[in-house]
């Protein structure tokens, strides 16, 4: 139980970390997207390589690896404007939604649950972005809905392997490329204090590296119904440590989209996982 509260705290801090870093200009976007990649990649790369039975990287995913590149580079982008708590929502209902899409392409049947899960998610999106003193920036919005869509792409790609762990690290790898692109076509934007690129290095090496291991070892002593659900607590530690570490503000919009959100994609799960059952 530990491990996995790490872990979720850990997720929840890359929403903190990139705001922290982005909202008070200590980094351009681009270069923070390049460190976190490319630090992640490092971190992953010594740990597989120092596993008794690591072997060689796993063959690139090209696919899954320009999945992880969009997200992790609209996620920077976006948050240039959105408050931490609402970008991890934003996000969190667009992996559920590219999944669930995912799954009515695929012929999946669905329940009343999961049309009604979907539904309420969707209507509290809706009414997040709707135009508003309190809503956030339509740009920034989309490119987190975008970050979402190519995590939820990223995560089909990349489940059900052998080795998660190991085709992590050679994802994270194949990712880098496409980030020092975006830092040379961005470059006349580049800024960077010690104290960005020491927020994008732990961002990318612990918070997105380690993070992935602790979640992997987590996952061996959790069911798929707790594995799942146990995610939807990401955005409310982000909201709570953006007001803690940010000075940001906890508005009604913010808590009514989230309670939307959030039973929404519970539905979703709890209806997923009683077709399993």
């Amino acid at each position: 139980m530990f491990l996995t509260t790490l872990t979720m705290v850990a997720f929840a801090a890359n929403s903190i970390l990139c705001r922290m870093a982005l909202g008070q200009h200590l980094i351009d976007a681009a270069s923070f997207t390049g460190l976190r990649l490319t630090s992640g990649a490092a971190m992953l790369w010594v740990i597989v390589r120092l596993r008794p039975t690591s072997g060689t990287l796993a063959r690139r995913d090209f696919v899954a690896a320009g999945m992880l590149f969009v997200y992790a580079a609209a996620f920077s982008f976006a948050y240039l404007s959105l408050t931490a708590g609402t970008g991890a929502l934003i996000l969190f209902a667009a992996v559920q939604v590219t999944m669930v899409f995912a799954g009515w392409r695929a012929k999946e049947q669905f329940s009343v649950g999961t049309w009604a899960g979907l539904i309420l998610s969707i209507a509290g999106l809706v009414y997040l972005v709707l135009p508003g003193l309190s809503s956030p920036p339509l740009v920034a919005a989309a490119l987190m809905a975008l970050a979402g869509c190519g995590w939820g792409i990223y995560s089909l790609r990349s489940r059900g392997v052998a080795d998660p762990l190991r085709i992590t690290a050679g994802n994270f790898l194949g990712a880098v490329p496409p980030a020092l692109v975006l830092v040379l076509v961005f470059s006349q934007d580049r800024h960077a204090t010690a104290e960005g690129v020491i927020l994008a290095v732990v961002s990318g090496a612990f918070t997105s590296g380690l993070g992935y291991v602790m979640w992997y070892r987590a996952l061996s002593g959790l069911t798929s119904t707790a594995a799942a659900s146990v995610q939807l607590s990401v955005p409310v530690i982000a909201a709570f440590g953006g007001i803690l570490f940010l000075n940001e503000t906890m508005t009604m919009r913010l808590l009514a989209a989230s309670a939307a959100i959030l039973g929404g994609i519970a539905l979703v799960l709890r209806a997923r996982f009683a077709g399993r059952a």
